[in-house]
């Protein structure tokens, strides 16, 4: 079997010292002529020479490595999150290393604990389940910079923060202008804070259009997924709305399965209104009207946040904004 090539064989065909080698590779070698440097660098591609990761580690004291953590990969939303995530990473060099845990506290701690044992340099943390215990037990001794993101209801740290409340409000607003005098919303049933701040904006939007939100029979509970939204059709068929507002854009795509076969059409029925802005809103039909975050953006505000708390370890806490806008498509008509 051909062995791994070393940096000792890279030396000993370039004619040169390891630590010149070393330091030629490390953007170091200014010292040494031009043609040394070119024959080092040649010869590194020639004979396809890849660092040594753990070698590396020691002599940068940088894993060039930043751990995510979310609760449900297979979510569209955070697969964009992470295309974000990936891009602002590779611009500096760094390695995402990507865990879902689906939610499973004692799995996230696991993942967090080899995340710390592997010297990862930063961690993003979009998980509710992570608690202010499993920080300070984990995160502070070990001293790993982090951000929550706006899931987390965790104190301290960065933060990265969207107005889900004003996405809320928004919805309310045009269901509202519409003529919609029954909305109910479908919810998973242990809200994460942000999805509250949602729910909170859909309810005083439509109250002040003088229409009436019964918190006891107007909330569907399901899954934050499709099955989850197509699990509420029984429940928001028996209360018989003009328009219904999705935690997300995932329940809102479930939700049409089970309204469609149960004959029930959207918009002409019943109007959906969905949250996030993901890929397939615009391919379902009928297209989904929903409030748009910036998600890919979000991601790679995430990530240059996190570096920036990794190289400016005693900056000021951070805390960043996102807007959100409703798209209208449609899903929605009038009452």
């Amino acid at each position: 079997m051909k062995h791994k090539v070393t940096i000792r064989d890279l030396a000993k065909a370039a004619g040169v010292s390891v630590t010149t080698v070393s330091q030629i590779l490390n953007g170091k070698g200014q010292r040494f002529s031009q043609a040394t440097q070119q024959r080092v660098l040649e010869l590194r591609d020639q004979m396809n020479y890849v660092p040594d990761f753990n070698a590396r580690n020691l002599i940068m004291r940088s894993s060039k490595t930043i751990g995510v953590l979310v609760p449900n990969i297979g979510n569209p939303f955070f697969s964009t999150f992470i295309r974000g995530v990936q891009e602002a990473a590779r611009q500096a060099e760094f390695m995402p290393l990507i865990f879902s845990a689906n939610h499973e506290e004692k799995l996230e701690r696991y993942y967090l604990g080899r995340l710390i044992e592997r010297a990862v340099d930063g961690l993003i943390i979009a998980s509710s389940s992570i608690t202010t215990d499993t920080i300070e037990q984990l995160l502070k001794p070990n001293d790993i910079p982090y951000l929550l993101f706006d899931q987390n209801e965790a104190n301290g740290g960065d933060r990265l923060l969207i107005d889900d409340y004003q996405g809320g409000y928004l919805a309310a607003e045009h269901l509202a202008g519409l003529g919609h005098q029954h909305v109910v919303s479908i919810m998973p049933e242990n809200m994460t804070d942000n999805l509250n701040h949602r729910l909170r904006g859909l309810i005083d939007g439509l109250r002040k259009h003088h229409v009436d939100f019964n918190e006891q029979t107007d909330v569907i509970y399901g899954e934050l997924t499709k099955h989850g939204g197509y699990s509420c059709t029984k429940g928001v068929l028996e209360e018989h709305p003009t328009a219904v507002f999705a935690a997300n854009d995932e329940m809102a795509i479930g939700l049409y399965r089970g309204l469609a076969e149960n004959g029930v059409s959207v918009p002409d029925d019943i109007s959906v209104v969905g949250f996030d802005d993901i890929d397939l809103a615009e391919y379902v039909t009928p297209k989904l009207t929903t409030i748009q975050q910036p998600i890919r953006e979000i991601g790679e505000q995430a990530t240059k946040m996190l570096f920036n708390r990794i190289q400016n370890p005693d900056t000021a806490i951070q805390t960043s904004y996102f807007g959100v806008k409703l798209v209208v498509r449609d899903s929605t008509k009038q009452a």
